[in-house]
């Protein structure tokens, strides 16, 4: 399992969302996130999500 994390941003650059989750693999995270993206309705919100090395994963600005 590894270990990423979601980061959604304001248009003024506060964040919103940090919070972090484990997957088994990258497509797994991807969907996991926007899982919680829309749970959140942060969907069309700038966000991210990265692995532990800080690869991204899902963009959307």
């Amino acid at each position: 399992m590894g270990k990423y994390t979601l980061t959604v941003f304001s248009k003024n650059g506060e964040t919103l969302l940090d919070e972090s989750f484990e997957a088994a693999t990258e497509k797994e995270a991807k969907t996991l996130g926007e899982k919680r993206l829309e749970e959140l309705n942060y969907l069309d919100t700038t966000h991210r999500c990265t692995n532990a090395s800080g690869k991204l994963v899902l963009f959307h600005r």
